[in-house]
């Protein structure tokens, strides 16, 4: 962690709604003026879709499974010394990763490739990390240890399972069935990867739907917002003002000492609650270690 360069991660598995918060996150940063560099965790993936596509078959051959949840296909120990790098001078080196061809097109690529690595931009206030590996650690990385703020986004799993199904067949133009076989081969590193990332985060979302989603395989839409309950819980953070929450969110209350449940609706005000003021501390402890005072 780093007073001086502070980085804040969103970390969940993909189809878990990172993105939504991270457009949450986007705001409080223009509220505040923040200018922050921005780094997508599917940069660091180890390979373009057609390497992936060759990857997986060779593991299957073998009887194994590869992943993108796994540290087979992601070079973790690259993101850890970028978090580390950023954490020590406020630099680094960073790419994207181009799932569509509106992605694509601009740098006239192939979509499923990385743009050429380049230098973040410079004299940025922190960095933010918006992916699947956000608070990981394994035997020889540790990304979480040099993250000042962890987000988990943990809707419950057939929840995750409806938003990657219609996202990667609508969006993506992958069928149903390779994307039931995706989560079937990704099974093994989401248990061992991505689950225990939620033990270190500071704080976790985690949507829950008050409607029937069973058979997510089946499923035709995404419960909306206003049929869901978020859950937040809180660790390591002793000042959380839960009074000021309960006044503020209609219909929030406490499940456990240290858990605001929320309408699925009123998600986006919670986060602004709760995240800006954290966003501020880091800021404050930043401008007084610059100043030197």
């Amino acid at each position: 962690m780093s007073v001086r360069h502070p980085i804040i991660a969103v970390t969940g598995s993909s189809g878990s709604g990172t993105t939504t918060t991270s457009q949450a996150v986007r705001h409080i940063f223009r509220s505040l003026r923040v200018n922050a560099a921005f780094v997508e965790g599917d940069s660091f993936h180890r390979y373009t879709r057609p390497e992936m596509d060759v990857a997986i078959r060779k593991a299957q051959e073998q009887g194994k499974h590869i992943s993108y949840f796994g540290p087979e296909a992601n070079d973790l120990q690259a993101l850890e010394k970028l978090f580390n790098t950023y954490g020590e001078s406020g630099n680094g080196d960073y790419r994207r990763y181009l799932h569509s061809f509106d992605d694509a097109v601009p740098y006239n690529q192939m979509p499923g490739t990385f743009t050429p690595w380049e230098k973040l931009p410079k004299d940025t206030d922190l960095l933010f990390y918006e992916g699947l590996h956000g608070a990981v650690a394994g035997e020889d990385y540790d990304v979480a240890k040099h993250v000042d703020l962890m987000i988990g986004m943990v809707p419950i799993v057939n929840l995750e399972w409806i938003q990657k199904i219609i996202r990667d067949t609508s969006e993506r133009g992958h069928s149903r069935e390779s994307v039931a076989q995706s989560i079937i081969r990704s099974m093994d590193d989401y248990i061992h990867h991505i689950v225990p990332q939620f033990s270190r985060t500071h704080i976790n979302f985690q949507r829950v739907p008050t409607v029937d989603t069973s058979n997510p395989f089946s499923a035709k839409d995404i419960p909306s917002m206003d049929e869901s309950f978020v859950v937040i819980r809180f660790r390591g953070i002793t000042d959380a003002d839960f009074p000021y929450y309960l006044q503020m969110i209609d219909g929030a209350f406490m499940s456990r000492i240290n858990t605001l449940v929320v309408p699925g609706g009123k998600m986006g005000l919670a986060m602004e609650l709760i995240l800006t003021p954290l966003i501020e501390r880091l800021l404050a402890k930043q401008k007084k270690a610059l100043s030197g005072a």
